[in-house]
């Protein structure tokens, strides 16, 4: 299963990439994508869970990749930001960031972590708990072992350096350390 530096990674460039689409610094600051990776990290919020529920008998199986990796965790934020449009913001260290953008931003991160697990590693059942349909791909079943085993960990590794190399290009971040 991927990551959780692949789930990261991965969310913060897409939210980069929507960033720079829509080029309009001011109302769509860095910030945003911070969230959106973030976010990339929210479904497996069912691991946390799952440390508790442990004692009361329940198995690893039976809460991760249940509730927290249905298309209805995506598609509340989503529904969010189209109700709450451009009415609603909040004060943020003197910058005004819009609830409809936040909402989207999360919308994004969940939606991307839910792909990377149906197309990198097991299945997810996107309508839990009407329906128990799973939906997804193995690609590590396909590679010999033991490069199975390093697969993920190998690709945080090289995610991580890109997303570094990246970030040095665009910001020169070398200049803050």
């Amino acid at each position: 299963m991927p990551q959780a530096a692949t789930h990261l990674i991965i969310a913060l460039v897409i939210g980069s990439l929507v960033r720079e689409i829509v080029k309009d610094k001011k109302n769509f600051p860095i910030k945003y994508v911070l969230i959106c990776g973030l976010a990339g990290l929210l479904p497996d919020i069912d691991v946390a869970a799952y440390w508790i529920l442990y004692w009361f008998g329940y198995s690893l199986q039976e809460v991760h990749r249940t509730f927290m990796h249905t298309l209805f965790v995506p598609l509340i934020f989503l529904v969010f930001a189209i109700v709450i449009g451009k009415k609603a913001r909040i004060q943020v260290e003197d910058k005004l960031l819009r609830w409809k953008y936040i909402f989207y931003m999360i919308f994004l991160g969940t939606i991307i972590h839910l792909a990377l697990d149906a197309s990198l590693a097991g299945q997810i059942k996107p309508f839990y708990p009407f329906s128990q349909l799973s939906i997804g791909n193995n690609i590590t079943a396909y590679m010999p072992y033991p490069l199975n085993t390093l697969f993920f960990s190998c690709l945080d590794a090289v995610l991580l350096v890109l997303w570094l190399v990246y970030l040095e290009k665009r910001y020169r971040i070398s200049r803050f350390i």
